[in-house]
């Protein structure tokens, strides 16, 4: 029921929703074909606006995440929140019923972006597009408990805006989103390997890439990107990271962020 109350909150701001989905789209638009002229091809068949697609995908998955730890403070400061500790149920439970609620409108929001893939010749068979959504429900999930626990350490709702001003934009930028990590120069590569969100970004380009993508406008006709294929993966220490060791890592974070997050919702009021 907490999950579900997240759920129909999105659902009665609509334009909350609206604009969700549009700023993603407003940056890809003004990125993407902006420099993909000047960028040209990355790999054969794979230009800038290819490469950002799943990055863009991943942006829709990341902001919304971050942001449900504003349900903490907003229940806090109109007295919710207080009612739901004082009920028979674990803080645990709330906590994961919290970030549960945010992973689902996040995965959400990110499937409506991926579903826009023929437009730019992106093509995704049943497997890739389970395996993507199933990558958009761990990165919403591993951020979805970061902002759980900075919204349960924050009290007042524009001290929590202002912070997530500070955060947001560092997590997004530093996620690889809009130009391969390993491209870098070394010391902006090592801060992006840092940031957990880097492997989700690259877990879902990986799947969206590995897809055939077509300039004809159909599927199976155009050109596979090999998984990991330089410069366009991750790598750690040289070793080229793989779609299953990226889940690996974000699973990992999840479960230690949720546990953070229930602990310090346990010691709340």
């Amino acid at each position: 029921m907490v999950a579900w109350r997240e759920v129909l909150r999105l659902l009665g701001q609509k334009p909350r929703l609206l604009a969700s989905i549009a700023t993603p789209l407003l940056f890809f638009g003004l990125f993407g074909a902006g420099f993909n002229r000047l960028v040209g091809q990355l790999l054969p068949g794979i230009d800038l606006i290819r490469f950002m697609f799943p990055g863009i995908v991943a942006m829709t998955v990341i902001m919304p995440s971050v942001f449900t730890g504003m349900s903490i403070v907003w229940d806090r400061e109109f007295g919710f929140l207080r009612e739901v500790l004082v009920a028979p149920v674990s803080r645990t439970g709330i906590a994961m019923g919290k970030i549960a609620g945010g992973a689902l409108v996040a995965t959400s929001e990110g499937l409506l972006i991926l579903l826009l893939g023929p437009i730019v010749g992106i093509w995704l068979g049943p497997v890739q597009l389970a395996t993507s959504i199933g990558l958009m429900g761990l990165l919403a999930t591993l951020l979805s408990a970061f902002g759980i626990l900075i919204g349960i350490r924050i009290t007042s709702q524009e001290a929590f805006q202002t912070v997530m001003a500070l955060v947001v934009f560092p997590i997004l930028f530093l996620s690889g989103v809009f130009f391969p990590v390993d491209a870098t120069p070394g010391w902006l590569s090592v801060v992006a390997k840092l940031n957990p969100a880097t492997y989700g970004v690259d877990a879902i380009r990986q799947v969206v890439l590995v897809a055939a993508t077509s300039a004809g406008g159909g599927p199976g006709d155009g050109v596979a990107v090999p998984l990991g294929h330089p410069p366009l993966g991750v790598s750690v220490l040289g070793h080229g990271l793989t779609i299953g060791e990226e889940a690996l890592i974000l699973v990992v974070l999840s479960a230690l962020l949720i546990a953070w997050a229930s602990h310090a919702l346990a010691r709340e009021g």
